[in-house]
């Protein structure tokens, strides 16, 4: 995500930290505007590559190569997570089980003090049945109690979620941003479009994870929606036929949550056009292994 760079978001600097201002008071701004990239790499089986180095990257805006400033290895960045789960009749038959896997999971991934998750639900319309908590065991109870209703509500829920929490969110720390969506990817009933939906994604710096509750082994319009919010973002689309399934797919998504790299860097020419900025990253010798980031970002208008 483009933004000027809050002292609050500088943690990772020693300088910045140094001065960070009273919790009363106003945010200092910095006429700064640097690009932080949040991304996996991993080999053409899967599996995830973590002692690669800030000399082994090379990231591209357009056709001109960026220097980064920054680099980490993120492995326990605080979570920011939001569970949006679609409880329109179109998915009723593995509905409990679902609800239930998703129940683990955020008992598993969510730890006490450091991250936090929300959670919504879809149908002719999108509420937040429980804001952002720590509290493993109330976001359990929020996703048992949810219940199938009518029509389908995707594109306002995702919307939602990425402007009243995580984008706040974002001004305040750093941290990994994720939204986990199940449902069968149709939308019938939101105010907002496909693309408003996915430009608010990427101006939260949220990644998505899409679980499709399709069974029929045949890729609907839905599941092409569900693989485009993920490749969009830097995350996954899972199709698990089998209700058992589900379980393996939320692990995959929270050993990825704990193997992340980030790398921040102030783009050249620095441009103030409100636009969308395509950015790749990649591995300069090893051509073989497989980064997953979002395809680029909003620039702030001046």
């Amino acid at each position: 995500m483009y933004r000027r760079t809050f002292l609050s978001l500088a943690s990772a600097t020693a300088a910045f930290a140094r001065q960070q201002p009273p919790d009363d008071a106003e945010p200092i701004r910095f006429d700064v505007n640097r690009v932080n990239l949040l991304f996996t790499v991993s080999d053409r089986r899967g599996r995830f590559i973590k002692n690669l180095q800030k000399g082994d990257f090379e990231v591209m805006e357009g056709k001109r190569r960026q220097t980064i400033i920054e680099f980490a290895a993120e492995t326990n960045l605080p979570l920011r997570i939001a569970l949006l789960v679609d409880t329109s009749n179109s998915i009723r038959d593995r509905f409990r089980f679902e609800l239930e896997a998703a129940a683990q999971f955020l008992q598993g991934v969510i730890r006490k003090d450091l991250d936090r998750a929300l959670v919504y639900s879809f149908d002719s319309e999108s509420r937040m049945v429980q804001d952002l908590t720590d509290d493993t065991g109330l976001l359990a109870k929020k996703v048992r109690e949810l219940r199938p209703g009518g029509g389908t509500a995707m594109y306002e829920a995702i919307y939602l979620a990425c402007r009243d929490r995580l984008m706040a969110e974002a001004k305040l720390q750093r941290f990994r941003s994720a939204l986990i969506v199940i449902g069968d990817g149709e939308d019938n009933a939101s105010r907002y479009s496909r693309d408003q939906t996915l430009e608010m994604v990427q101006k939260s710096d949220a990644v998505v994870y899409a679980i499709s509750t399709n069974t029929t082994r045949i890729e609907s319009d839905g599941d092409k929606v569900l693989k485009y919010f993920a490749s969009e973002t830097g995350g996954l689309a899972f199709f698990p036929f089998k209700a058992e399934d589900l379980s393996q797919d939320f692990e995959n998504i929270a050993n990825e949550l704990r193997s992340q790299y980030s790398v921040l860097y102030r783009p050249e020419p620095l441009v103030n056009d409100g636009l969308y900025h395509d950015v790749t990253v990649s591995v300069k010798a090893k051509k073989s292994l497989v980064v997953r980031a979002r395809k680029g970002y909003y620039a702030p208008k001046r």
